[in-house]
This record gives C-alpha cells, sequence and structure tokens, in this order.
C-alpha cells in the first residue's frame, strides 16, 4: 500500500518511472526526452518531479499505482530480443514473460546469446545491477571456434583493449573446460564484451550462456522458463546490491 505521505512525496519523473517498473532511469530520460511521456495531459519536460497524485502515461497508456515490488530469473533463450516492443524483433520477451505484474530487464543479454535475465519491477535494484561500478559479478559459458591455449587464457584474464569501444577490459576470473570452452566471471557490461574480447583474441564466440548474476543462478531453468526469485537468495541479492530488500 502506498501512504498518503508518500503520495505527496515529489520524486523526478526518471524516477517515479523506474519505482512503476517501467524501465530504468537512463531509459525512462530517453523517453522523456522522446516526448513519450505525459504528465497530466500534458508532455513531460526532463527534470520535473511528480507525486503519486499525478496522472503519468507512457505511450498513451496511464500508468497504475505501484505494485508491490518482484524480481524474476529468466532463461532467455537464443534469438530472443532484449525489449518488450519491437514490431522487427521475431521473439521478443512478452512472448514468454506472462506475468500479472509488469516487469522490465536489469541489463541485457544480446539475441545470439541465452541465459539468465533479472526481470523487476523496482528502479532502484535494476540500477544497482546495471552500474558497472559496483562490479557486480556476472558468470558465463562460453564455446568458441577453435582450440583454446594457455595465451588466450592469459589475455583474456589480463585485460583486452577494445578498438572499437576505446576501452580495456577489467581483468577477469577465467578458466578451461573443454578444448573448445571456458568459463569466465565479469564485473562490467560492456556492449557485446565476451564476443569483443574473443575477436582481437582471434577467436569467435560459438555459444555463450550467463549462467549466474551476482548470487542468483539460473537453477532448474530451461530456455523459456522463469522463477519467482525469493526468501534468503532475494535478501542476498538486495543486500549485495546495496539496497533493503522488500519486506524487511
Amino acid at each position: 500500500m502506498v501512504s498518503q505521505t508518500d503520495r505527496n512525496a515529489a520524486v523526478r519523473l526518471n524516477k517515479f518511472l523506474a519505482d512503476h517498473g517501467v524501465c530504468s532511469r537512463r531509459e525512462a530520460d530517453r523517453l522523456i526526452e522522446q516526448g513519450r511521456v505525459a504528465v497530466n495531459g500534458q508532455t513531460a519536460l526532463p527534470g520535473r518531479k511528480v507525486t503519486e497524485r499525478d496522472n503519468i502515461a507512457v505511450n498513451g497508456k496511464l500508468l497504475q499505482d505501484r505494485p508491490e515490488k518482484v524480481v524474476l530469473a529468466f532463461y532467455k533463450p537464443v534469438g530472443v530480443t532484449c525489449t518488450e516492443q519491437d514490431r522487427h524483433a521475431a521473439k521478443i520477451l512478452n512472448d514468454y514473460v506472462k506475468y500479472p505484474v509488469r516487469v522490465t530487464y536489469a541489463g541485457r543479454l544480446d539475441k545470439d546469446s541465452e541465459g539468465l535475465l533479472l526481470l523487476t519491477n523496482d528502479g532502484d535494484l535494476i540500477e544497482a545491477v546495471m552500474r558497472g561500478a559496483h562490479r557486480h559479478e556476472k558468470e558465463y559459458t562460453v564455446k568458441v571456434n577453435k582450440e583454446i591455449t594457455p595465451q588466450f587464457l592469459e589475455q583474456m584474464a589480463a585485460g583486452i583493449y577494445l578498438r572499437e569501444l576505446k576501452q580495456t577490459t577489467r581483468s577477469c576470473e577465467i578458466r578451461q573446460t573443454g578444448k573448445y570452452t571456458f568459463q569466465i566471471i565479469l564485473t562490467q557490461g560492456l556492449n557485446r564484451q565476451i564476443r569483443r574480447m574473443c575477436q582481437a583474441c582471434g577467436y569467435e564466440v560459438r555459444q555463450l550462456k550467463r549462467i549466474r548474476i551476482m548470487q542468483v543462478g539460473l537453477k532448474h531453468l530451461t530456455p523459456g522458463q522463469y522463477r519467482e526469485v525469493q526468501g534468503r537468495e532475494l535478501e542476498q541479492l538486495y543486500r549485495d546490491a546495496g539496497l533493503t530488500c522488500p519486506g524487511s
């Protein structure tokens, strides 16, 4: 329930949208700049403050009262685009996740990759998980197109300069698991980072699966399935994110 005090408390519009599970604050800023958000029937301007008493609409659809916070662990299959609406995408998240509360993703996976996505309506959690400065761990299993060498593992672990991004990757943990396979733990989330790192070393990624975000893992999920993150696992997730767990 939202108290009367909460209803009167003014917050920035981007935070309001994030708290209602519309998107991250960064993406909310883009929606506002594109003129896709209205407050009380008027197109909103960047920096606007609002309360629960205001009527907020995104793409013409009025937001409902703030729902209870929820976190889902979803196994994204290969071929699914990390978006909720895209008429050009063959498969999107909404084709798989039919949940009564609107949720959005905390960190993407590219279309050709599979594995764990965290979906939530908690904007603060989305920000915390996606902020690279927090160095939250994300673990992946990877298969490449040719035999792995000690030199390749050393290069990947030490950090690689990605010319197209003009950035050097952080040092990371990497462990060979087969002739063509390895597991890697990253603490940053550059665009297509593992694929770019492998390409810089002369390798091509054939399969890429994320198996863990912080302490949340895929567990028994199969492609296309999702589960609620609850109990101690949820408490640990919020603790690692530096936030207070809902209901605590």
